[in-house]
C-alpha cells in the first residue's frame, strides 16, 4: 500500500478480530460515506445516522432481500455499533465498529454483507496507512502498533506501547531541534559575515555534540530492542533422563513434554515460546544425547545436536543423582555455543553432597559439574544447581540465561518512557544521521566552509524524517504496511 494506490476516503471494511469462536468479533469499517452505508443494513437506520461521534447505538445488523413481489428482512446478528466521526478516528475518517457475537459464520456473514453493498475489502495494514497519510500519526508510532501485535513478554509489549505512546518520536523530534537551532545560526553567519575568514568559532557547537550523543544512545538501543523483538534460541540439551523435559515444562508452567524414567521417551524436539525474565525466548526441548541402535532416535540425537549448532543458550543438563561422566565432559569441551551447565534434580541429592564447600570436587561426585573445564574452551560455562519440581535454582538459572543474552548490550534494561528503536528501518535511518552529524564536527574541526556544515546538517535532518515519515519514498511505505495484518 503506497501513496500511489490509495483512493483518499474509498470506504473500506474488514475483519479485525480471529477467526476463531469468542465472545465478541469486530468488523471494522472506515472511509467517506461509511455510517450511511452501514445504515442500509442497520434495523435502526435514523438511530445510527444521528448518533454522535464516539457513542454505541444497539441494533440488529440485517440483510433486505427484495423481489418482484415481496421484501424479505433477514437478520444475521445482534450488535452494538461503535460510531467515530473524522477527524476524531484512528484513521482520521468516519469509522464504525461493528460488535458481533464471536462466531465465525456471524463474523464472515457480517463481513460479506458489507462488501456487497459497496464497502472494498481493507488491504493489509490500511487503517494504520490512512492514519499516517491523514495526519493522525507518524511511522514510529505506526511501526509500534505492529510490535504490540507481535510482542511476546510484558517487557517487549511494555516498550513497543512507548514508541506508540511517542517516546521515539519525542525523542527523534527534541534531536532534529537542536540541529535546526545550530542551521540557523549558522544561516545567519552565512548572511551576514562579519569578515571571510571559515566555520571556526562561527557556531555554537555544543548543540550538535548533543545531538550526536543522543544519536549514539539511540542507535546502541537497536541491539537490545532487537533481542525483545526477535527473541533468542535456548536449547535444552544433555544425556538421556537428565531432566530436560521436566525443566522445560517448568519453564513454561505447564505440562507440555512427556516426562518418563524410561530413556529415549523424548525423540523429536518441541518447541514454544517462553519469558526469560522479560526476554521472549524459543525453548527447545531435545532428544536425549547418547548412542543408539534405534533409527528414530538416532535421527532425533542428530536433530538435537543441530538445534545446539543454531542456539544463542544451551542449559546442558546433568542428572545431580548420577554425576558427570566423561560424555558429558566431552560434549562441554567441545560446545562452541554460551553454555550453562545444570545440575537437576537438586531436591534428590544427599544433604552431604549439597552442602560440600568447594566447586572443585573428585572426579564422577554428583557435583563434579560444577569444576570449571579448562580444555577446549577458552573459559569455565556457566553453572547452577535446579529443581524442576520445587523450583529451587529456577531464578539464578534465568539471571545467568539473561546475563549470557544481554551481555554487551547497551540500554538492555530501558524502561518504557527511554526512548528506543523499534525496526532495522529506525537504525539504519538513525545511523545515517549519526554519521552527518560526526561529519559536521569534523568539517568544523577541519576548517571546512559553512556551506559544507549545512549540508551534513541537512542530510542528517533528511535521514530523520525518514525515522517519523517526514522524508519517506513510497516503496519503503509499502514495505512497511505489507507486514500488517488486515484489520490494522
Amino acid at each position: 500500500m503506497t501513496p500511489n494506490q490509495y483512493t483518499p476516503e474509498e470506504p473500506i471494511s474488514s475483519i479485525a478480530t480471529a477467526l476463531a469462536p469468542a465472545a465478541l468479533g469486530i468488523v471494522r469499517v472506515s472511509g467517506k460515506g461509511c455510517i450511511e452505508l452501514v445504515s442500509k443494513v442497520f434495523s435502526r437506520p435514523k438511530a445510527l445516522l444521528a448518533a454522535a461521534g464516539n457513542t454505541l447505538v444497539y441494533g440488529w445488523i440485517q440483510e433486505v432481500v427484495e423481489s418482484s413481489e415481496t421484501t424479505k428482512v433477514s437478520k444475521i446478528d445482534e450488535v452494538m455499533l461503535a460510531v467515530y466521526r473524522a477527524p476524531k478516528s484512528f484513521t482520521g475518517e468516519d469509522m464504525v465498529e461493528v460488535f458481533c457475537h464471536g462466531g465465525p459464520a456471524v463474523v464472515m456473514a457480517i463481513q460479506n454483507l458489507m462488501l456487497k453493498i459497496g464497502f472494498r475489502q481493507a488491504n493489509r495494514g490500511e487503517y494504520t496507512f490512512r492514519a499516517f497519510i491523514n495526519g493522525k500519526t507518524d511511522l514510529t508510532r505506526a511501526e509500534a502498533v505492529k510490535e504490540i501485535i507481535d510482542s511476546h513478554t510484558d517487557v517487549s509489549r511494555s516498550h513497543a506501547a512507548g514508541r506508540l505512546a511517542g517516546s521515539l518520536f519525542t525523542e527523534i523530534d527534541s534531536i532534529k531541534k537542536l540541529i535546526v537551532d545550530t542551521l540557523a545560526a549558522i544561516e545567519v553567519e552565512i548572511e551576514y559575515p562579519e569578515d571571510e575568514e571559515t566555520i571556526a568559532d562561527s557556531f555554537d557547537r555544543e548543540d550538535i555534540e548533543t545531538a550526536a550523543r543522543r544519536l549514539e544512545a539511540l542507535v546502541d538501543s537497536w541491539r537490545g530492542e532487537k533481542l525483545y523483538q526477535d527473541g533468542a534460541r535456548v536449547v535444552l540439551a544433555g544425556r538421556t533422563n537428565a531432566g530436560k523435559s521436566s525443566l522445560f515444562n517448568a519453564i513454561l508452567k505447564e505440562e507440555r513434554a512427556i516426562v518418563s524414567d524410561i530413556e529415549g521417551t523424548t525423540r523429536d524436539w518441541l518447541e514454544s515460546w517462553a519469558s526469560i525474565n522479560g526476554i521472549p525466548v524459543r525453548l527447545f526441548d531435545t532428544a536425549g544425547l547418547r548412542q543408539t541402535n534405534d533409527v528414530i532416535e538416532a535421527q532425533g540425537v542428530e536433530i538435537s545436536r543441530n538445534l545446539v549448532q543454531d542456539a544463542d543458550v544451551v542449559l546442558y543438563l546433568v542428572d545431580g543423582t548420577q554425576g558427570m561422566n566423561d560424555e558429558d565432559r566431552e560434549f562441554i569441551e567441545k560446545c562452541e555455543e554460551p553454555l550453562i551447565v545444570v545440575l537437576t534434580k537438586s531436591d534428590k541429592i544427599g544433604e552431604a553432597a549439597q552442602a560440600q564447600p568447594s566447586p572443585r570436587l573428585a572426579k564422577n561426585s554428583p557435583l563434579d559439574c560444577f569444576c570449571p573445564v579448562s580444555q577446549g574452551r577458552s573459559l569455565s560455562p556457566a553453572s547452577c544447581k535446579i529443581s524442576s519440581k520445587t523450583g529451587e535454582g529456577m531464578a539464578e538459572l534465568f539471571a545467568q540465561i539473561y546475563g549470557i543474552l544481554t551481555a554487551g548490550i547497551a540500554g538492555a534494561a530501558t524502561e518504557r518512557s527511554q526512548a528506543g528503536l523499534g525496526s532495522a528501518r529506525q537504525k539504519e535511518a538513525v545511523a545515517a544521521a549519526l554519521e552527518s552529524v560526526r561529519h559536521a564536527l569534523v568539517s568544523a574541526d577541519d576548517n571546512y566552509t559553512l556551506d559544507a556544515v549545512v549540508q551534513d546538517l541537512e542530510d542528517a535532518l533528511d535521514s530523520l524524517g525518514e525515522v517519523t515519515g517526514d522524508v519517506t519514498p513510497d516503496d519503503v511505505l509499502g514495505s512497511i504496511f505489507a507486514n500488517f495484518c488486515v484489520g490494522k
